[in-house]
């Protein structure tokens, strides 16, 4: 047996050294060195997989392209996210919070993929468990299997005897291998583990979905090593106070990563969410200040979201504030232009903004709507519900054009609202089609202080 050894990983990017190290030389940050001890039996493969391949270089102009192959997954958030289906070969990692909805979501997909091998790898629920989770969920798939196992040596066998044609790990930090001698979610284990399946994945042309743990300030557990290697990073997010689950790409080396599936949760399971701008903007009876809508985009989905403002005296000498769901720089930045090129006097009041729906939003256009809900909020004027904005607000006051101006106006146009405020800058890029909306273009904030309030 070989000599037992202790290594130290950085727990960031997963660089090895002999010796403790206060500040990792691969990634610069201090005090992530972790040790383990490290035990390989030189006696056997450094891999579970047995299946041994020799690669040749090939010219480039000798490779043949062709399309890229996918599994639709039967659910249109999920391929949207991932750029059009699941690519055969490919290795995803979704991650999230503890109880969010990841197992629900990946074990909902495998059971809906009829007439496909699917295994279910599960490390931390017993089989009774999935069992009681697919009965809630309500779906069957005769061809979806389930294994209870943690040990890689003993799944690769099960994988030989079934041949799946898509495989979930739940999760990767339970997994262990007995080519390294230290306790399942180390660095070393981690890293050996994803490299295992990624060889598999790539070799056999068979996807892999692994579900990943995360730490408490939301990073990915176990070494970033872990992301450079899979080909898609999902991020699975959703407040606790709601309904509504949200999942993004952060890494797609096969589609976009700015697209965004919306899922609302109920004791059946996950639900997608069609039409998220209906669940976004609240219904009321009375028009109430500091309210406005925004037509934003998460990639190529235009959404109608509600901005809240609250504005009011401020209780004590520094004035508050306060965003939910947006930058609070860009808040910053957006009163202070209100002030010195407006004139407004907002220094000495306390700023409240929420977005609703609990969504986190960078879109630059939200900017016009959110300007727009301070003044209300400010003036104690409230704002037409048949109004929307969409446009992005420069240091000196101006508003400055965004893109995909026509696919904002066709969804405010879909969905009832009789006017959108966009910049006058945009009035080039704007098809000429007989919509209902009114399209009202400016080019400074006081125009639009004029139009909302006189």
């Amino acid at each position: 047996m070989a000599k037992s050894k202790t290594i130290f990983f950085c727990q960031n990017c997963g660089t090895q050294s002999s010796k403790w190290i206060g500040k990792c030389p691969a990634c610069q940050e201090w005090n992530t060195y972790v040790e383990e001890v490290i035990q390989r039996d030189t006696s056997k493969s450094k891999s579970s997989f047995s299946h041994q391949t020799t690669a040749k270089p090939v010219k480039i102009i000798d490779i043949k392209s062709g399309t890229e192959t996918r599994i639709n997954t039967n659910d249109n958030e999920f391929n949207r996210v991932l750029g059009g289906g699941l690519v055969i070969g490919s290795l995803v990692l979704v991650g999230g919070e503890p109880g969010i909805g990841k197992s629900t979501l990946l074990l909902q997909i495998a059971l809906n993929l009829r007439g496909l091998r699917v295994l279910y790898i599960t490390g931390e629920e017993s089989e009774q468990q999935i069992k009681m989770r697919a009965n809630r969920v309500g779906t069957n798939n005769e061809d979806c299997y389930i294994l209870a196992e943690t040990l890689t040596q003993n799944i690769f066998q099960h994988i030989e005897n079934i041949q799946p044609q898509l495989i979930v790990i739940d999760s990767i930090q339970t997994l262990h291998t007995d080519f390294i001698d230290s306790s399942a979610g180390s660095i070393s284990q981690i890293r050996e583990c994803a490299s295992e399946f990624q060889k598999y994945a790539k070799i056999t042309n068979t996807p892999v979905i692994l579900i990943g743990h995360i730490t408490k300030d939301g990073s990915l557990a176990g070494p970033k090593l872990l992301e450079h290697m899979v080909d898609t990073v999902l991020q699975f997010e959703g407040e606790r106070n709601y309904g509504y689950r949200i999942i993004r790409a952060v890494k797609n080396r096969f589609g976009s990563t700015s697209e965004l599936g919306i899922y609302e949760m109920h004791d059946a399971g996950l639900r997608q969410v069609v039409n998220p701008s209906e669940i976004l903007i609240s219904h009321r009876d009375t028009q109430l200040s500091g309210i406005t809508i925004a037509a934003m985009m998460e990639g190529l989905r235009p959404m109608m979201i509600e901005t809240q403002a609250l504005v009011s005296t401020a209780a004590y000498g520094t004035p508050q504030r306060s965003t939910t769901g947006f930058d609070a720089r860009r808040l910053n930045m957006l009163l202070a232009v209100l002030e010195k090129r407006c004139g407004f006097k907002l220094g000495t009041k306390d700023v409240f903004l929420n977005i609703a729906g609990g969504l986190k939003v960078d879109d630059p256009a939200m900017d016009l709507a959110i300007i727009s809900s301070i003044l209300s909020s400010s003036e104690d004027i409230p704002v037409n519900q048949k109004i929307c904005f969409a446009g992005e607000i420069g240091l000196s006051g101006e508003i400055r054009s965004i893109n995909r101006i026509d696919q904002r106006i066709a969804e405010a146009n879909k969905l009832g609202f009789e006017k959108i405020v966009v910049s006058k800058y945009n009035q080039k890029s704007i098809t000429k089609n007989k919509l209902d909306i009114e399209i009202i273009s400016v080019s400074k904030v006081d125009e639009v202080f004029q139009i909302l309030f006189g």
